[in-house]
This record gives C-alpha cells, sequence and structure tokens, in this order.
C-alpha cells in the first residue's frame, strides 16, 4: 500500500522538475517594457434626462394615483417627440414619521421618466415642455456605444504604431540591430463626463422658455499600449 502511494508522488517531482528545465530554457535577456499612450478628445453625441414626479400625502392610494397620472401624461408627451426615447425609470414610495419617529402621519411617491436622444435641441425643448409637470432629476452627456467603438478602433491603431516607434528607438539606442514583441496589452479609458443635477440645471435655465441650456462638450478617449520587446545586440 505505501509504494503504490509513494509512486504518484515521485512522478510528480519529475514532472515538476521537467517543467522547471522547460522554463530555465524560456529565459529571455535583453529585455525592455515600453508604454506609448494616445488620446482623442469627443464630442458628447448622447444625452440622457431624467425627470421626475414627486408628492406628499395621508392616503397611499390618492398618491399613487396622482403620480401615476402625472407621469403618464409626460410619457404621452415625450412620445410625440420624434428622435427621443423614453422609458420609465424607478418609482419609489416611504412612510414619513411624526416627530417622535413613532407614529406614520404620510406618504412620500417619487416616479422617474427617462429621455435620451443625440439630438441636443429637441430634447432641451422636451425637456422645457415637461418641466411644467415634473421636476428636472438630472442631465448626463455621453459617447453612443458606436462613437466610442470607431474612435477606440482608430487609436488602438494608433497606439500601436506609438509603441513600434518607441520600440525602434529603444532598440537603436541599446545598440542593436533589430527586436521583436514579446506581448503587447492594449487598454482603453473613457472619462465619463460629470452628471448634471437638478439645482445647477435650474440655474442654467432659459428665462423665456424654461428649457435647459445644454453644452455637450467632450469625452477623453485614452488608448495604451504596454509591452515587452526583445532586442537583439550584435
Amino acid at each position: 500500500m505505501r509504494l503504490a502511494t509513494i509512486a504518484p508522488i515521485c512522478l510528480g517531482l519529475g514532472l515538476t522538475l521537467s517543467a522547471q528545465g522547460l522554463l530555465a530554457e524560456e529565459v529571455r535577456y535583453n529585455q525592455v517594457s515600453l508604454r506609448a499612450e494616445v488620446q482623442e478628445a469627443v464630442s458628447h453625441d448622447t444625452l440622457q434626462v431624467r425627470l421626475y414626479a414627486e408628492e406628499q400625502a395621508k392616503d397611499a392610494g390618492k398618491l399613487a394615483t396622482s403620480i401615476t397620472e402625472r407621469l403618464n401624461k409626460a410619457l404621452d408627451i415625450a412620445r410625440q417627440t420624434e428622435g427621443v426615447s423614453v422609458s420609465s425609470g424607478n418609482r419609489s414610495s416611504q412612510p414619513v414619521y411624526d416627530e417622535k419617529g413613532e407614529k406614520i402621519i404620510a406618504w412620500r411617491e417619487r416616479g422617474d421618466i427617462l429621455l435620451e436622444s443625440t439630438d441636443f435641441a429637441s430634447l432641451s425643448t422636451l425637456t422645457g415642455k415637461l418641466m411644467d409637470e415634473l421636476n428636472l432629476g438630472d442631465m448626463q452627456f455621453s459617447l453612443s456605444p458606436e462613437s466610442r467603438r470607431s474612435t477606440e478602433d482608430e487609436l488602438i491603431r494608433e497606439a500601436i504604431e506609438a509603441f513600434k516607434a518607441r520600440a525602434d528607438i529603444a532598440t537603436r539606442s541599446l545598440g542593436g540591430t533589430d527586436y521583436k514583441i514579446v506581448n503587447l496589452n492594449l487598454n482603453s479609458q473613457f472619462m465619463q463626463p460629470p452628471m448634471y443635477r437638478g439645482a445647477k440645471m435650474a440655474m442654467m435655465a432659459d428665462a423665456e422658455s424654461a428649457s435647459p441650456s445644454v453644452e455637450g462638450g467632450q469625452a477623453d478617449v485614452t488608448v495604451s499600449a504596454d509591452g515587452i520587446i526583445e532586442v537583439n545586440l550584435p
């Protein structure tokens, strides 16, 4: 019984030693770690607006009905605007307690709707109309998936070329004849724009139409190339 137990252990050790031997043969020399990074500022092409209805009342049933009516009215108006994506957002209800925190004296309920479009002017005008019934929660600018993907694809090509240029510089500086890439990692980053809250957007509203004045701004898309090259020295 002991021999049967020892044999697999010895075999395992043999495999481990063989693996270590292979790793020793794969040790590389004259390796250089390099990093190249490219960045592009891209104009936001998508705007999302969150509007909400919020009320407080003693009768929870009547409160829910009132919120539903306001949201449905806003949704009906929003769906008439072409080029705007409309959807219902979060909805919540919570009790309001007395000063001692013991007895429920009322209920507070809130419901959201979400609007999204690449037509900033139309969405801004629609937002102004809906603010007669709803409050402005926040506004978020972003890049559409298509714009971000096309920008990243172009930056990947530029990052690789920048990496190769640095590899050439490193090779010549070391007196090498040429090099080969041992590994290369490509990473992309997207700086998400800030979300504008209702209080700030209210101050930005146009005095005549009450439509928020929006400026999409830009987002920074960055692609980095991190890798290791092996330089051939004469």
